[in-house]
């Protein structure tokens, strides 16, 4: 898969703040993005470390699944240290480089893109689900364990699969809480670039047939692990 990145990565927080400041008028929020997508891809990192050092490797996994049987169609990996600094709001330019190498090792190209992360649902609206569409071209989501930006009502999240109550941030929707499995925690999904929330949550729902968790985001957690388990084994 072809992905081409049209600058420089930055080199300290006021460039990365200049970039996300210069890329964000480009992601497209109102979608409506795919009805039924047949290649899905879940991305997720993990950290060597305590992930808070300039150096730290990390590993990306990139997974696409069949979104009507749920089997995995293809899988890829890179690795890569870090050379951006841990600055909250900036976690994307510490994944991309590993990503974007992930991702252009596939041969397939995905119809969706689910990340582990945030999109809209980040202080400054472009949060890496955002960062990846743009980049790809490809409709993109966020997909979180916790929140980052926002709050919901939790009297308004009522407890069975399927409910959601938005995410408020300063009077913004910026994404929402979604339950995918009755009486579990929720998820926090919020839209990065060709997909609308509505269409984003359906979506991550038909994922998680079984789990708290869509299956691309668990495949791509169990790689990134496992990749970084033999990168840095001996």
């Amino acid at each position: 898969m072809r992905v081409d990145v049209p600058y420089a990565w930055p080199a300290d927080e006021a460039e990365a703040l200049a970039l996300q400041a210069r890329l964000r008028p480009l992601a497209d929020h109102r979608g409506p993005g795919p009805a039924a997508p047949r290649l899905v891809a879940g991305l997720d990192v993990a950290y060597a470390g305590d992930g808070r050092g300039t150096g730290d490797l990390v590993a990306a996994a990139v997974v696409v699944v069949d979104s009507a049987t749920l089997e995995v169609v293809e899988r890829a990996t890179a690795t890569a240290a870090t050379t951006f600094p841990y600055v909250p709001g900036l976690f994307a330019f510490r994944e991309l480089p590993a990503l974007v190498a992930a991702l252009r090792e596939l041969t397939a190209v995905p119809d969706l893109l689910l990340c582990d992360g945030h999109g809209r649902a980040h202080p400054r609206r472009f949060g890496l689900a955002c960062h990846l569409g743009v980049l790809t071209g490809l409709p993109t989501a966020g997909v979180a364990k916790t929140p980052f930006t926002g709050r919901h009502d939790p009297a308004a999240l009522a407890g069975h699969r399927g409910a959601h109550a938005d995410l408020l941030d300063d009077g913004e929707v910026v994404g929402r809480a979604l339950r995918t499995r009755a009486g579990v925690k929720p998820v926090y999904v919020s839209t990065g670039h060709l997909i609308d929330l509505p269409t984003a949550c359906a979506r991550v729902l038909d994922l998680a047939p079984h789990y708290r968790l869509p299956e691309t985001t668990r495949q791509a957690d169990h790689l990134s692990r496992e990749a970084l388990r033999a990168a840095t084994a001996g």
